[in-house]
């Protein structure tokens, strides 16, 4: 659709859209982000199954959890045995809600947020035995930055444990709490995404709030202000990923996991569309 005019393509994509089941997503679940975060936590450090075990990634550990959300991934931390499990998010008013997650959680003791950019850590050199990248990649404006400052401030010996899904995936764009099409990001403007994504989430109660965060502004409402970007993710690819580990920490376990077992396949053939997660342990 990048080549039709943005109104008949909108218009084609909503209907292709109803063809389409809503996937899960925290912004649609009746719970908090947080205690969803918490209950996917542990899938996160499985990943590594075949380097670490969860319990042996957090056990007894200094840990940072970067680009932490709500915090539900941090607490999961403390819970499962980590020393000292520090979060870190740009998103400020995240940060009372993973606060007193915590504290209902009984690790409040064991647990710290702060609000910064992961790019510039406020921490000392070595502070930290563990950090945990889950999801982040994908949307850091400076991710090469981002492995230095891991450098930084992990300990001789430390890792970093890294996971997330590449642009090509099905829902790269990351607008699937709306949009259930997959690939879709591959076949239509930005512009199409974006106005197409504001009819979808404009009755409800946080749809200007989705739309500043997936766009930056709110689609429609400013026309002269260019067209829409996506200013949530990056468009990090498998190859750009792989090129950035050249000269900073040292890669200790790498896979590349299929969107399905049965499609390992087309996984190994078209990488950037068909795998589900990249999976990488740095160290020090």
């Amino acid at each position: 659709m990048r080549g039709w005019p943005v109104k008949l393509s909108v218009r084609l994509l909503l209907g292709l859209n109803r063809l389409f089941p809503r996937r899960e997503h925290p912004f649609n679940l009746p719970g908090s982000y947080a205690e969803w975060q918490f209950e996917k936590a542990r899938h996160t450090l499985e990943v590594f199954g075949d380097f670490a075990s969860p319990e042996g990634i957090v056990a007894g550990k200094r840990l940072l959890d970067a680009g932490c959300g709500a915090g539900g991934k941090t607490v999961y931390f403390a819970c499962a045995g980590a020393g000292r499990a520090v979060g870190v998010d740009l998103v400020e008013r995240y940060l009372a809600d993973a606060r007193d997650f915590a504290r209902r959680k009984g690790v409040a003791d064991r647990t710290e947020f702060a609000a910064a950019d992961v790019t510039r850590l406020p921490f000392p050199d070595r502070s930290f035995d563990v950090a945990v990248a889950s999801d982040l990649m994908e949307h850091l404006a400076q991710p090469e930055a981002f492995l230095h400052e891991a450098a930084r401030v992990l300990v001789p010996g430390g890792r970093l444990y890294v996971s997330f899904p590449p642009y090509g995936h099905p829902f790269g764009a990351h607008l699937s709490d709306a949009i259930g099409v997959p690939w879709v990001h591959l076949f239509c403007s930005e512009d199409t995404l974006g106005l197409t994504y504001a009819q979808l989430v404009k009755d409800l109660p946080d749809g200007e709030e989705r739309l500043r965060l997936r766009f930056g502004t709110v689609p429609g409402h400013h026309p002269r202000a260019g067209p829409v970007r996506i200013t949530y993710i990056n468009h990090m690819s498998i190859r750009r990923f792989r090129g950035m580990l050249r000269g900073t920490l040292r890669v200790v376990h790498y896979r590349q996991l299929p969107l399905r077992p049965y499609l390992g396949l087309l996984a190994a053939l078209a990488p950037e569309y068909f795998t589900h997660l990249v999976v990488c342990v740095l160290e020090k």
